[in-house]
Parts: C-alpha cells; sequence; structure tokens
C-alpha cells in the first residue's frame, strides 16, 4: 500500500526535525521556551504563505476549514508539551513515548471515524505502549527500584493530542487538498507555539539569535521552513491515502529513527546532544524500541 511509504518517508524526515530541535535546545537555547517561540513564529510565516499562495478552494466548507484549524491547534498543544519535556530529557527517550499516539488515534478512529481494528492491530498497540513505558523507565542505583519518571505523563498527553489530530485532520483532508489543509494546521499550530511561548525570556533568546547571528538561526530556518513541513506535508498525504489509526502506527516508526540518528551522532561525537550512551543504556534503549516497532508491524500489517 503507498500510503504505508509514505508515512515511513515522513517518519524519517520528521526524526531528522527532533535531531535538530534537540541541537538547538542542548547548545543554544536558555529558556524553554525559546524554541517554540522561533517555531511558532516560522509555522505562522509558513501558515500564511501557503494559504496565499492555495487560496480557498471551491469544494471547501467551513466545517471542513474548522477540523483542519482544530487539527493544527491539537498538533500545537502537542509540540509544545514534547518541546517541554525535550529541553531536559534525552531526545531518544523522549521522542519515542510520544509514539504511543497509536493508541489514543486508534480510539477515536474507531468511534468518529468508524475505522475497524482487527485483534492483531490492538496486540500491536498494546506492544507500542509497552515499549513506550519501558524506555522511560528509571533504574535507581542497584537496581532497588524502578519508576516513572514525571515527563512520562506530559509525553502521554502530547502523544493523546497528536493521536487527535491527526484523526480530525483525517476528516478535513476527506474534503480538502493537502496543501490547503498543511496551511490551516501550520497557521494554527504557530498561533498556539506563539501564544504560549511569547514571553521576556525567550524573547531575549531570540533577540540575541539575530543579532549575534547565531548557528541556531541556520538550524531552525533549514529546520522549520524546509525539513519539517517536507515532513508533515508526508505526514497528510499519508492520511489522505489510508486509514487515521494506521498511518499514526506506522509513523511512530519515527521512534526507530530518532534513535538511530541520536545514538550514532553521540558515538561519533561523544556528548552531542547530552545523549548518554552506556552499554546497558543503549541496549535498554534499543529493545524498547525494537518492541514499538514490532507493535507497530502488527498494525500495520
Amino acid at each position: 500500500m503507498p500510503w504505508i511509504v509514505i508515512a515511513l518517508a515522513s517518519a524519517a524526515v520528521t526524526a531528522m526535525v527532533s535531531i535538530s530541535d534537540k541541537t538547538v535546545i542542548y547548545r543554544y537555547a536558555r529558556s524553554p521556551l525559546t524554541l517554540p517561540l522561533l517555531i511558532g513564529m516560522a509555522q505562522t510565516t509558513v501558515g500564511i504563505i501557503t494559504l496565499g499562495l492555495t487560496r480557498i478552494p471551491p469544494a471547501a466548507t467551513l466545517e471542513a476549514s474548522g477540523y483542519a484549524v482544530l487539527s493544527g491547534v491539537l498538533f500545537g498543544l502537542s509540540g509544545i508539551l514534547s518541546q517541554r519535556v525535550l529541553f531536559t530529557e534525552e531526545v531518544s527517550r523522549t521522542i519515542p513515548v510520544t509514539q504511543s499516539a497509536p493508541i489514543f488515534a486508534a480510539l477515536m478512529a474507531l468511534v468518529i471515524l468508524n475505522e475497524s481494528i482487527s485483534s492483531q492491530q490492538w496486540l500491536g498497540i498494546v506492544a507500542t505502549v509497552a515499549g513506550s513505558t519501558l524506555l522511560s523507565l528509571r533504574i535507581t542505583a542497584g537496581m532497588s527500584s524502578i519508576f516513572l519518571h514525571r515527563s512520562f505523563f506530559l509525553l502521554m498527553l502530547s502523544a493523546f493530542f497528536f493521536g487527535a489530530a491527526n484523526v480530525i485532520g483525517k476528516l478535513a483532508l476527506d474534503e480538502l487538498p493537502v496543501l490547503y489543509t498543511h496551511g490551516l494546521r501550520m497557521l494554527a499550530l504557530g498561533f498556539v507555539f506563539l501564544v504560549i511561548a511569547f514571553r521576556s525570556s525567550p524573547w531575549a533568546d531570540v533577540r540575541g539569535y539575530f543579532s549575534r547571528r547565531s548557528p541556531a538561526l541556520l538550524f531552525v530556518g533549514t529546520n522549520e521552513f524546509i525539513t519539517a513541513n517536507v515532513g508533515l506535508l508526508l505526514l497528510l498525504w499519508a492520511l489522505s491515502e489510508g486509514p487515521a489509526s494506521l498511518v499514526t502506527a506506522v509513523w511512530g516508526t519515527r521512534a526507530l529513527f530518532v534513535v538511530l540518528y541520536s545514538m550514532g551522532l553521540a558515538m561519533v561525537w561523544r556528548g552531542a546532544l547530552g545523549e548518554v550512551t552506556s552499554p546497558g543504556i543503549v541496549m535498554a534503549k534499543f529493545l524498547s524500541v525494537a518492541l514499538i516497532v514490532v507493535g507497530i508491524a502488527a498494525v500495520a500489517l
């Protein structure tokens, strides 16, 4: 099925976005809201330009356009939460937890879109969530206790918002072209980021980037104007061709790409992105992500 290939391509591209985001956070940002402010500025611009180029399609209805805007708002809330956690946590531990979104997307798609889910697919969804949980576990010295890091619950809420954004986005795509839907979503996402992130401390950070011509601007510019939009357009294309529950599940392979990219960088440049690369941690991450990927495969097949 072509939508599987498109969703995988989107996962691989958007994983690069996460790596670039963490690079900016780890090396340049002083506030957890600095990068969200830059993202809000960039994606609001992208939304305005895209809508200016596409215009309003003749077949567009107020209801479908409203779904696209709501999808963007939910996507924005998901992004704000994951960005907040990413400021203090490793990218290879943060992103895989957000890939538990398929369980929420499946439940909502079952009710809202009347999509059917087989027993095998439900087992795959459970495996995905289990892998996400294992990846966020912390083991104290001496193996005396295991507990969930508090960021896990924020990331699960982020996953819920992302799953909802895809299901609502599917409703919009049933009537609207992909590019127009993308423009509405990015405008709404950018607005959410600006409302939450426009504060004195991150604004001082951003002004400093421009006055010093910081390399952070190159990372963010490439990321937000090119890489992120390519990845998200591919995701919308996949959603327009396939069921929202399964597209979201296949897109969850982004976790695997993030871990591969981040661990590869950390091994080549020790200390890159703040990643810990002890043998035990590396093994635990790959086992957890392997479980997620097995679950995703079960959902998609």
